[in-house]
């Protein structure tokens, strides 16, 4: 019986020939990433070694410009160990910043093949690049920065076979809440992705989708690597790789298909997205005060332009706050070039610095008591943003840059 992705990436990490569901591997770490939360008075620990500086990346992103006295000294002091360990990169707050899972795709340090940890729950977004992608708790991560290693019990893997392709106004955030909405959670499971559909589908597609793997409880989120996706890692890394792709006769607990030509724009309920997930009509006059468009599940430029597409020559609602945050400053600066950032501004749009502020209620749109939210991020749990009192509506960037116009939620086809 041949291997999964995860489980040729496994074999290599921890120089074995072969690994299988239910092992437990100690393997290699190529890539640890600490973010501004590291150093953070609550969570930092003092270290006085690391294994390699060149395997270690620090992203300032949650509290980024530091909104307190208590961000501003655990940026202190992030900044001295940068320097203490001669960590080359350091995404400080500046040009380079950003979101860790944007600036980790945009700079290519997740690369096919290789193991990558983070003490952030999102770190599945770099499985988009044939990476073995996963958070984990602080103590594992300074295990990985100190030794080099961490480990991981393998666990069964699902495969979805794609098919077919997107229609216009229909996205890849769409595909998560139909996956979420029809599947449910993946709790102690792997997802691969791969099929004839994946040529359709862009890196930034691709992104948001094994993003939102940790909504759906999965170990790890992985893509196949094809062309598209090598000839993106090349242009930015020069890093020597090994992709891995699966065997033919890997063992999956269950393969399925998904025809990208039949989704739909959905919406997910608040407080869930496991089985919540309904078609926009179903929820249209949905009266809101806030629309989010970010994260790091949908920061990316393409993201931005579509939104720009939505609202163009249209005004955001009286009554309504509409919040854009590119996921870097990268994605910023591009999105001022093309004129995303100009029209998004002249419909009512505020667009903020690359943070994970608004995302996870911590600054930059932050919701109050009763409140109602509709947002193409990560979470829309009870609180996520704001008073647990708010209700936090999800969905693509198109339907919340349409919804913010409308002043309600709606099918960004019916304002087209």
């Amino acid at each position: 019986m041949g291997m999964t992705i995860i489980e040729k990436i496994f074999a290599r990490a921890s120089h074995q020939a072969k690994v299988a569901a239910g092992d437990m591997v100690v393997v290699d770490v190529d890539v640890s990433v600490m973010l501004d939360s590291s150093f953070h008075a609550n969570h930092r620990r003092r270290i006085l070694k690391v294994h390699d500086p060149e395997k270690i990346v620090v992203v300032y992103d949650h509290m980024v410009p530091a909104p307190d006295r208590m961000s501003a000294e655990g940026h202190v002091y992030g900044r001295a160990f940068a320097k203490q360990f001669g960590i080359r990169r350091f995404h400080d707050v500046g040009p380079d910043q950003g979101i860790s899972h944007a600036v980790v795709a945009d700079r290519a340090y997740a690369l096919p093949g290789s193991v990558l940890v983070c003490g952030d729950s999102h770190t599945c977004a770099s499985g988009a690049f044939n990476c073995a992608a996963r958070g984990v708790g602080q103590p594992d991560l300074l295990g990985a920065i100190t030794t080099g290693k961490t480990w991981f019990k393998v666990g069964d893997t699902v495969r979805y076979d794609l098919v077919g392709q997107l229609r216009p106004g229909v996205s890849a955030k769409d595909v998560f809440l139909y996956l979420a909405g029809t599947y449910g959670h993946h709790t102690n499971q792997n997802i691969e992705f791969g099929g004839p559909g994946l040529a359709h589908l862009g890196i930034n597609a691709r992104r948001t989708i094994a993003t939102m793997g940790a909504e759906l409880s999965a170990e790890f989120a992985t893509f196949e690597a094809d062309q598209t996706l090598l000839d993106y890692v090349r242009a930015r890394n020069s890093t020597p790789f090994e992709a891995q792709n699966p065997d033919p006769d890997a063992r999956y607990v269950d393969r399925r298909t998904v025809d990208l030509d039949a989704m739909e724009p959905l919406v997910a309920l608040p407080d869930t997205v496991i089985r919540n997930s309904v078609p926009v009509g179903d929820v249209e006059q949905e009266t809101i005060q806030q629309a989010f468009i970010g994260s790091c599940a949908n920061g990316t430029l393409d993201d931005l332009a579509e939104a720009a597409r939505v609202v163009k020559g249209r005004k955001v609602a009286p009554g309504v706050r509409f919040l854009v945050t590119p996921g870097t400053q990268q994605v910023f600066q591009q999105a001022l070039v093309a004129g995303y950032v100009q029209t998004l501004m002249e419909a009512g749009a505020v667009v903020t610095p690359a943070t994970c502020g608004a995302c996870f209620g911590g600054h930059m749109g932050v919701l109050g008591a009763g409140e109602t939210c509709i947002t193409a991020s990560t979470r829309n749990f009870k609180g996520r943003m704001g008073d647990p009192t708010a209700r936090i509506f999800m969905a693509s960037p198109a339907t919340v840059a349409a919804s913010a116009i409308a002043g309600h939620i709606v099918n960004s086809a019916k304002i087209g």
